[in-house]
Order: C-alpha cells, then structure tokens, then sequence
C-alpha cells in the first residue's frame, strides 16, 4: 500500500473555521447528511438510497466482479469431467471384422468415463490472475461508495438550491410587491401634479424589470424539482412531496475534520485507484508466468461395453493418465511485449493513483477555504441587506413627503434586492461548502457494516 501523505494540514496555516466548530481527528457518520438537522432532507437521501438506479446499476457491477472473482479462484483446483455415451453401428461383414464379443456385425457399445485435467500453478500466474480479480472487486465496491456518496451529496446539493430559489423567489416577489405599492403612489403625485410624469414611467419600468426575474427563477426551481425527482429514481411528473426553505437547514454544531494521513484510507476513489494498482501489479506477475513453461496433467477412467448391464464389469474397464509440458519457442515477442504492457500498465495505475490523493487533498483545502471566507460573506451580506432595508424605508417616506428625487428611491430599491438576493446566495454556499467538506473528506462509509470480499476478508 502507498505511504500516507506527511503533512500536518490540509492548509498553509492550519485548518481552523469560524467559531471553532472543527474537532481535528473527528470521524465522520455514516449518515452524515444528518448533521443538518432536516428531517426532508434525510428522508429525501434515504429514498434515493433505495431507489436510484445508478446505485443499483454500481451494486450490480460489484456482484459481477465477485461472481468473476470466484470463477477465477477455480482454476486453482482440478476440473472433474464426466461423460456417457452410447452408439449403435453395422461393421460390412465382407471387409471388417466385428469389435463386438460375439462377432455380430449390428452392435451397441456404451461407454461410461470421467476425466480429470489439472494445471499446477508452479510459477504463480494463475494466483497472480487471482489476485488481480479480488483487486477488481475493491475497485467496484469502492466505486459504488464513491457513486452513494455522490448521490447523497447531489441530494443535498439539489435540495439547498431548491431552497435558495424558493427564497430568491419569494425576496423578488416582495420587492415587486413593493415596487408596485410604490408604483401606485407615485403616480397618485403624478395625477394631483405633485410630480412629472417621467417618474411615473421610471418606477413603472424598475417594477416590469423585476418582474422579469420571476419568470427563470421559477423555471430553475421547476428543473430542480424534477432533479430530485429523477435522483430519488421517480419520473418527473411524480416529484417528492418534501420541499425546502433555506430555515430547513442548520449548520452543523461540530465538523469532524479527518487527519490528513487518514484521508487516503477514506476517500473512495483514492481506494478504488489503490485497488487498480493491486489489479495491474498481479498482471505483471502473470505476464511472467505466461513467459514459462506451462504444465498440464490429464487423466480419465472409465468403461466401455456393448450392453448397459455389462458397463462397469470385469473385463471392461479403462484408464489414461498423461502429463503435458509446453514453452514458447518463438512468438515474434508477443509475450515479453505483454509483459511490457503490463508493467506501464502499472506505471499508469500508479501515477492515476498519485493524482487522486492530490485532487482529494485539493478538494478538502478548496472546502476549509471556502467555508473560512462564507461566514465573512453570510455576515456582511446580512448587514448589507439590513442596511438596504432600513434605506428604502427612509427614502420611500421623503419620497412620500417631496423631500427627495425618484432616482434616489430607483437606487435604494435596486440596491435592497441585490442585497437581499446576496444574502440568499451566501447563506445557500454556506451549506453547499460544508456538504462539499463532507464529501472531499469521504462521506463516512467506513462506518457502515464491512463489505467483504470473495475470499470472505472484511476490508473493504
């Protein structure tokens, strides 16, 4: 197994969060979508646990490979064959004689055997071969974590978007709402004369502008709900029932951050490379085992008489035993050149492997940033959208009163509903950053109940 990583942190300086939730060493949950504290959101993964056919499709592939593996381990032991046949034959009395006891040229003959065909694995290929199908096994079985964690984290991430639109919709729908309130008392100023009538148009065109934001975000939050549908394994049409509110979610109390020398152990894919190291290292091994002499051992037993009732008489029985060596004296290179193949197929293997244990490391560095800076961006956005509300209240009473021009109003409105969409974004982030945390740090599946292999070892 490759060495873990020596490093201390995933960041330059240190992987602390805001608030201090991080517990260093923490060991993920199982069911870490739990964390948020929705009961939606837990029963919606659940489902989709159960019914989402590119799981499925993954436990299949991990069926088929054991089912490969435990084919491959046969050859390892003797193949036992047995075999009856039975004929009936005219011998041309003018020029054969009868093969039958009593000389009648019309005769049956049945006969009855078993073989055995042994290959002794005396220079290891087919144990390397062996190996190389348990290996393929890991590699499945780390492929379908790596396909559950996806799908719980794909979950997560559609319902908090679901969320984010919802609450885009309802701050675009009040600030049209008040737009319009707005709309109808400039252009009561404008009837008794208290105003221009560009003002009038100016609002009129500010409220039609917001208007035209309703229209995507409900065709976006429309997709989403067919997303869900489709990773929950449901048509579109028969979308969940649970929806969701930005209030459905809270951040966890505490975030378990793995060490980093325990992350290439937890990381799915990171495994699934390991395992396609094993598989292309027992190749090699084979490759060289194919490049020596090959040994077969073959026997049968057996008998052969011209009447049911006589098979297995005295007189009638039958044996051979025989044994077999073959190399390869001339192939043009063809064996040395698969053994060629096969070590840069290791060479490959390794460097894919290299790189899955840098992209996991990058991926938990990208999330502890990005959760160190969506505090900072939550808190100011929060500000902001206060600030922008507390300005439009002001201006729309010196407006009301003539104090002030309609641009100025214009310029607080647009400004509350690009803070308030602010903050709706940042709070969303926030939560997508800490799923994205979870699923770079694995997902918590060493958790669950061992998954073994074929040859009934609990490591996987």
């Amino acid at each position: 197994m490759p060495q873990s990583p020596q490093t201390a942190s995933f960041l330059p300086r240190g992987d602390a969060l805001p608030g201090g939730r991080v517990v260093r060493g923490g060991d993920l949950p199982e069911r870490w979508w739990e964390l948020f504290r929705s009961r939606a959101l837990t029963s919606l993964v659940d489902e989709a646990i159960e019914n989402n056919p590119d799981l499925r499709a993954a436990e299949a592939a991990v069926r088929v490979a054991q089912a490969n593996a435990l084919a491959q381990r046969g050859a390892l032991f003797p193949a036992l064959g047995g075999n009856f046949g039975a004929n009936r034959q005219l011998v041309p009395g003018s020029t054969l004689s009868s093969g039958a006891a009593s000389g009648d040229n019309l005769y049956s003959v049945h006969t009855a055997q078993l073989s055995v065909a042994f290959a002794p694995d005396i220079f290891g290929g087919t144990r390397r071969l062996v190996e190389a199908a348990d290996a393929q096994v890991k590699f499945q079985a780390f492929q379908r974590e790596g396909i559950y964690l996806t799908l719980a984290a794909n979950v997560a991430l559609a319902a908090i978007q679901e969320a984010s639109l919802r609450e885009q919709l309802a701050v675009t729908n009040r600030m049209v709402t008040l737009q319009g309130q707005l709309f109808d008392i400039l252009k009561r100023q404008s009837d008794a004369g208290q105003i221009g009538q560009n003002d009038v148009i100016a609002q009129e065109t500010v409220t039609a502008q917001s208007r035209l934001l309703l229209a995507p975000l409900q065709r976006q939050l429309e997709q989403q709900r067919n997303l869900l549908a489709v990773l929950t394994g449901r048509l579109p049409s028969d979308a969940p029932r649970e929806t969701f509110q930005l209030t459905s979610f809270r951040l966890p109390r505490t975030v378990p951050l793995t060490l980093p020398a325990n992350l290439i152990r937890q990381r799915p894919d990171i495994r699934a490379a390991e395992a396609a190291l094993e598989a292309s290292n027992a190749q090699i091994g084979a490759a060289i085992a194919n490049r020596l002499p090959a040994i077969s051992l073959t026997a049968n037993a057996g008998s052969s008489a011209t009447a049911l009732s006589q098979l297995f008489t005295p007189g009638t029985g039958f044996w051979f035993v025989g044994a077999n060596v073959m190399q390869t004296v001339f192939d043009a290179g063809t064996l040395a050149n698969r053994q060629v193949a096969a070590e840069e197929t290791f060479a490959q293997s390794a460097q894919l492997y290299r790189k899955a244990v840098l992209v996991a490391f990058q991926n938990v560095a990208d999330a502890l940033r990005a959760l160190q800076s969506d505090a900072r961006m939550v808190r100011d956005a929060a500000n902001a959208e206060r600030a922008a509300s507390r300005g439009i209240d002001l201006v729309r009473r010196q407006v009301e009163s003539g104090q002030v021009s309609i641009g100025l109003l214009l310029a607080s409105q647009q400004a509350y509903l690009q803070t308030s969409l602010a903050r709706v974004q940042a709070e969303a982030a926030q939560l997508a950053d800490m799923i994205a945390l979870f699923q770079a740090l694995g997902g918590g599946w060493w958790n669950r109940p061992a998954v073994t292999d074929p040859a009934g070892n609990a490591n996987l």
